[in-house]
């Protein structure tokens, strides 16, 4: 009496009075804590009552199943069931039921399902476990063989095994089968039970039958807010937004109320109404009954003003929310103007926030802004160049051929992209004739970039003295710079040349690449008179230098970026872990996980020094001691990101980081053994490329 009372400190206290305790007295306290849903206190009962020398029968140990049902213990259930094997009450029906039960609801259902199979004999309560079970775990065609099952095998169903059907009868819509299971509730005289007439509701109306589902609300003898809601929810999910509003308008003279979902729904339909003053009702609702600080409801006020080109209003609730979160954000921005949205998707590339990425993709997907998508000339080269730039250069030749075909002309950044696709690919005379014929073919005069692109082909190829050419044949535009006439450096006189510093650049790489010091030194001196103010400038200069051995002109370029005061960019690189982004530079010590972070790196050196890594430290141009280099060179920032990654994120999943900077030499060796040791596939974008390493390779094929 005192436990259905609630008192269930009397009902403790009058146990306690007990002299002589068997296992029916603690079986009826611990039944009381179970019925108040005090399961914790329920376990603890269970244990006083074995250490009290109580040998527990086969309702004790059915009800602790259910205990370890509510709190979700599933192992310690697990236990349980073997002690009550040993005690010999394995197969007794009550332990069987709540066994199945416990797997059903908590765990895997294929362990439910096993069991079941093993029952000879299984009772309507059994039953009635593992169609509930099947709705839960949205195993519906598997609820309804196991309805039909049970029908073969002469067991009548009741109540709750007719409202688990409906359930996935309205998963799967089937109304014939709703209807029939109608028809059996109707038999059986249930029908105008709370939990049938509202499970009937939302049947019908997720069967598009929105009349029955009325008619079932219209004879409900006390329609309460879990009915109030199905209708609702079931009008707004199929746009019967009048219908919707007219309901609510309704119930409210009836005392029935309204909650968080109730609101969820209207707001929905207003929405779609377009019914600016029925989201200020809700929105007063919503302020009088405390739910303006559930995020649910600010979201759908936002995104329903914004539908009602209530921007101002959308802004202010927006603005005003005390915690607003990602999908707060989005909807806010999506009020003000879908063509953000496009913004927002630059942000993410630029930062490289992938997961972020994808939800604000779901989000313009959500509101149609995809709906008239027409593929034109830069949809085509967004997607030729994104392959380029993964390494995927054979893919993007064969989407470029696509695009021909389909009558879309190219651009000169779409020819960009192929350039670089053919130079991936090793295709040099298919870039040679692309670039000779783009002015032909497509009327498109090569640019600078294009001339540079080709220099870079042609070095890959081996061919220095045709990019020389290359070089020379530029036609000159603004000031002149001398240049190299191919196959002798010095002592011929030099042509004049209009190349620009992207031209120049690539010459430089080749240089470094053939090793060839004139033509090097020559394209590092007119690097720097096009582009003196750029501390990029200096450091290529500097880093060309060093491969050549040239220590003076190294020590020269330092002394003039001290004395011109110029400042080395600092490189940065960003990582995505959960839903943060997280930035580190060289030796960063600010992330609160900096010791995991260092620790890391350490192992990693000691597990890549193993496998013969040497780091390269006379790129490092800081006048340091040769292990403070090789400390230096081990603290880069991506290298940092990496290992943030590799303790931060589950095993399996790819580590994507962006870097400010072009990746250096030594970090590009070192990832290459990382990928392989941790096996983990690490994606580095650097300010050219995305770097795929996997396997102790890299995408990019070491050219870059």
């Amino acid at each position: 009496m005192y436990a259905k009372c609630g008192m269930m400190m009397d009902s403790r206290m009058l146990f306690e009075e007990i002299k002589e305790r068997n296992a029916v007295s603690w079986n009826v306290l611990f039944s009381c804590y179970t019925r108040n849903d005090i399961f914790s206190e329920a376990m603890c009962v269970f244990y006083d009552m074995i250490d009290s020398g109580v040998r527990p029968d086969e309702y004790s140990l059915s009800n602790i199943l259910n205990v370890c049902t509510g709190l979700g213990a599933i192992v310690g259930g697990k236990k349980i069931y073997g002690y009550l094997v040993k005690l010999g009450y394995g197969y007794d029906p009550f332990s069987s039921n709540a066994l199945v039960d416990m797997y059903a609801k908590g765990g895997d259902f294929k362990d439910a399902v096993r069991d079941f199979e093993g029952i000879v004999a299984p009772d309507v309560v059994l039953l009635n476990a593992i169609i509930a079970g099947c709705a839960l775990h949205e195993c519906q065609r598997q609820g309804i063989d196991m309805l039909n099952r049970m029908r073969r095998s002469g067991i009548w169903s009741n109540m709750f095994t007719l409202s688990s059907a409906l359930k996935a009868c309205a998963s799967l819509e089937l109304p014939e089968l709703g209807k029939a299971l109608h028809s059996l509730l109707i038999k059986k005289d249930v029908i105008l039970d709370s939990c049938v007439s509202v499970g009937l509701i939302d049947m019908y109306c997720k069967c598009d039958l929105t009349k029955d589902a009325r008619l079932i609300y219209a004879l409900m003898p006390g329609k309460d807010l879990f009915a109030l809601n199905a209708m609702i929810s079931g009008y707004s999910q199929i746009e019967a937004d009048d219908a919707c509003l007219d309901l609510f308008i309704q119930t409210c003279t009836q005392g029935i109320g309204f909650d968080q979902k109730t609101l969820l729904a209207i707001l929905n339909s207003a929405a779609g109404f377009q019914a600016a003053s029925v989201c200020k009702q809700v929105l007063a609702l919503s302020v009088k009954s405390g739910f303006l600080c559930d995020t649910f409801v600010v979201n759908s006020l936002v995104d329903s003003y914004g539908k009602c080109s209530q921007l101002d209003a959308a802004a202010r609730i927006f603005d005003e929310c005390p915690t607003p979160d990602l999908p707060s954000f989005y909807l806010s921005y999506n009020s003000l103007c879908s063509t953000r949205s496009s913004s927002l998707l630059n942000a993410c590339a630029n930062l490289s926030a992938y997961e972020q990425g994808k939800q604000l993709h779901a989000h313009v997907l959500k509101f149609g802004f995809t709906s008239d998508v027409f593929a034109g000339i830069v949809s085509w080269s967004a997607m030729i160049g994104g392959l380029t730039q993964h390494g995927r250069a054979k893919q993007a030749l064969h989407l470029f051929d696509e695009m021909l075909k389909d009558g879309v002309s190219p651009n000169h950044i779409t020819l960009v992209s192929v350039l670089y696709a053919c130079n991936r690919a090793g295709l040099v005379a298919e870039a040679k004739k692309y670039f000779e014929t783009m002015n032909d073919s497509f009327r498109i005069k090569p640019t600078q970039e294009h001339q540079a692109c080709m220099v870079d082909v042609l070095d890959r190829a081996g061919k220095l003295d045709d990019a020389i050419e290359l070089v020379n044949k530029i036609p000159f535009e603004a000031d002149a710079f001398p240049c190299l006439e191919p196959g002798v450096y010095r002592k011929q006189p030099f042509y004049f040349s209009g190349a620009d510093a992207s031209v120049w650049g690539a010459l430089l790489g080749a240089a470094r690449i053939h090793k060839n010091v004139e033509v090097g030194k020559h394209a590092a001196e007119m690097f720097f008179k096009l582009e003196p103010d750029k501390s990029g400038t200096h450091v290529l200069r500097a880093n060309i230098y060093v491969s050549f051995g040239l220590w003076g002109d190294v020590v020269e370029v330092r002394r003039f970026m001290k004395t011109s005061r110029v400042k080395k960019e600092p490189g940065m690189s960003w990582i995505e872990v959960k839903d943060g982004i997280y930035t580190f530079i060289v030796g960063d010590r600010n992330h609160p996980r900096s010791d995991e972070i260092y620790g890391k790196l350490e192992e990693l050196g000691q597990l890549m020094a193993k496998a013969g890594y040497v780091p390269m430290i006379h790129f490092d141009l800081r006048d340091v001691e040769r292990r403070q280099k090789e400390i230096l060179l081990s603290y880069h920032s991506e290298k940092l990101a990496v290992a943030f990654g590799l303790i931060a994120t589950p095993h399996g999943v790819p580590i994507r980081v962006k870097k400010n900077l072009r990746i250096c030499l030594d970090c590009h060796t070192a990832f290459k053994l990382i990928c392989k040791i941790v096996s983990r596939e690490i994606i580095i974008r650097d300010i050219n490329w995305f770097h795929h390493f996997k396997d102790g390779s890299c995408s990019c094929g070491d050219y870059w």
